[in-house]
């Protein structure tokens, strides 16, 4: 009996239909909800699965997962359609992160549920792909040959934005880690697609357009980007159980059916008798004609086989793409049994995370004898250049380049905190924050590394914290688009201070005196108790190396470490 919440979405579709039906079946859950676009489809599947299954609650959720809360209900034309909708959109992919998040309507849909398996069967590189990006850079290609002057190419440009898909997927899948980590969701499984069914850059199939289509092209572009960024969330040492499961063939099928066909636009196609047209060179052909032109005889019926989200195919598409070297097809039914297996632990060999995390290549042991030897190599040099290695700022994040800088002058000015085997007092009696401050505050000013820090745009916070030594170039703030100055407010100054300034404030080196008594603890542990004190929490050298130094304050402080 399994009593927890899964959220299953994409719920209502092919195959979120049958992991309902399979969970159910398996676990018994206490409340299944099952998430669709549509409110129609998510209350008819949550209809279907309460008569089969009368002891389990299903809630129905609905609503566009990658768009703010306020807008998830809107259908994509009517979501482009206004200005604000669109820059609200554009604010969702490229303004401020955590505004973002807070506004997303998957967010919410994980921080209201609050779900301890997620199973998201969603077609999400469709999703993404289909806004057709090389669509929109046609258009913008001819407002910039002149073709379109204003608000039409302030629109198109817009419409562009919104249809790039790495925002859009890297915003997601941040959204998804830091949703499920807020409420301890203990596996996300999710339901991908390698973008052409299986097949290769020779796939014959496309939409209109010359082979290999462009548009499913992008599709796999986007579903295994997906897959990265999901390999990495799955190396995240606090966020859930992360598996794929990525069918390699079509996905079918619901139903054998004769129902009226419907096009693009939602309504039924009519049947029309043929129109003659004549041909003459020079002339034009347009594409679209006005029906009320044309013969129009009744609605357009025909057999066909319903593959859910996939779309439905004719017997003859049907036959073809299914067929030996072909596409083929693989049953949801199928895959269901797979997610089931991946709730229990039981690993059916299906998981593309797990293929990968085998495959690729790990640190190896000639590496970390080398690693000594380069150390030795550059320390060595450095003295003899009579130079001070420490940072140039090019490998992020900002806090690198500060932290390495105040552990070099806190290194240099204060011998006495260099020792962490013999060295220190335990509290550091003799080192007082107000006056570390003063003694760096005196010594900086012709200091050789501070002089290396300002030139690349570190600049130095004085103990009064109002005063900044500074070179032409400051690297914090970070600005965006025009921005060429930012507004100084106390909040905004400790905020920079953290992220990027050598701070020489004593509640900075306050700090440091905390850091230097745990590294102190964690390397006589490690001298006392051998390897079995030895993890992340350890510190291994015997004074301030400051490389080693602030790998511990990513692995302790910043939770920047790796999981395998």
């Amino acid at each position: 009996m399994y009593t927890g919440t899964v959220l299953v979405l994409g719920g209502a579709g092919l195959v979120g239909l049958q992991v309902c039906r399979h969970i159910t079946r398996e676990f018994k859950p206490g409340r299944i909800v099952v998430a669709s676009l549509l409110p129609k489809e998510a209350h008819d599947a949550v209809s279907v699965l309460s008569d089969e299954f009368p002891h389990t609650e299903f809630v129905a959720a609905w609503g566009n997962l990658f768009v703010p809360h306020h807008l998830a209900d809107l259908p994509r034309r009517e979501l482009l359609a206004t200005k604000s909708n669109r820059k609200a959109l554009r604010d969702a992919l490229y303004a401020d992160f955590h505004v973002a998040y807070r506004d997303n309507h998957l967010v919410q849909l994980i921080l209201e549920h609050k779900p301890e398996v997620i199973i998201d069967s969603v077609n999400t590189a469709t999703g993404i792909s289909y806004q057709d990006v090389f669509d929109g850079a046609n258009k913008l290609i001819e407002d910039l040959e002149g073709s379109a002057t204003g608000e039409k190419s302030e629109e198109d440009l817009e419409l562009f934005l919104l249809s790039q898909s790495s925002p859009q997927i890297i915003r997601h899948v941040r959204f998804l880690y830091e949703a499920t980590k807020a409420v301890s969701t203990r596996v996300y499984i999710k339901i991908g697609t390698t973008g052409t069914g299986g097949m290769g850059l020779n796939i014959p199939y496309t939409h209109s357009e010359d082979k290999p289509s462009r548009k499913l092209l992008a599709k796999t572009e986007v579903a295994f980007g997906h897959t990265g960024l999901l390999f990495l969330m799955a190396r995240t040492p606090d966020a859930p159980i992360v598996k794929e499961i990525k069918p390699a063939a079509m996905i079918g099928y619901k139903a054998v059916e004769y129902r009226p066909v419907h096009g693009r636009d939602g309504k039924v196609v009519s049947r029309y008798n043929p129109s003659i047209e004549s041909l003459d060179a020079g002339g034009a052909l347009v594409q679209e004609r006005d029906p009320s032109e044309f013969d129009s005889i009744d609605e357009l019926h025909t057999t066909i086989v319903n593959t859910g989200e996939n779309g439905i195919f004719t017997l003859g598409e049907f036959s073809t793409i299914t067929a030996m070297g072909q596409m083929e097809f693989v049953t949801p039914e199928e895959i269901a049994r797979n997610v089931v297996l991946e709730i229990k632990g039981v690993n059916p060999g299906v998981d593309v995370l797990s293929a990968i995390d085998s495959t690729v290549m790990d640190p190896s042991y000639r590496a970390g004898l080398l690693r000594r030897v380069a150390l030795e190599d550059l320390k060595s040099l450095e003295e003899k250049m009579e130079d001070h290695s420490i940072a140039l700022g090019q490998l992020g994040p900002p806090e690198l380049s500060k932290l390495l800088f105040e552990a070099h002058l806190l290194k240099t000015t204060f011998p006495a905190t260099t020792s962490f085997v013999e060295g220190i007092q335990e509290d550091h009696a003799s080192l007082v924050p107000d006056e570390m401050s003063q003694t760096l505050k005196e010594t900086v000013r012709e200091n050789s590394a501070v002089q290396t820090a300002i030139s690349v745009g570190i600049p130095v916070l004085l103990p009064d914290g109002k005063t900044l030594l500074r070179g032409p170039r400051i690297n914090i703030p970070e600005l965006k688009g025009h921005q060429r100055s930012a507004k100084i407010t106390g909040a905004e100054v400790d905020r920079w201070a953290r992220k990027g300034w050598i701070d020489l404030r004593p509640s900075n080196m306050a700090l440091w005196l905390d850091r230097f008594r745990r590294m102190r603890r964690a390397r006589q542990s490690v001298y006392s108790q051998g390897s079995a004190a030895a993890d992340l929490r350890s510190y291994l050298g015997e004074g301030i190396e400051i490389g080693e130094v602030v790998a511990w304050i990513f692995n302790n402080e910043m939770g920047g470490y790796r999981l395998k």
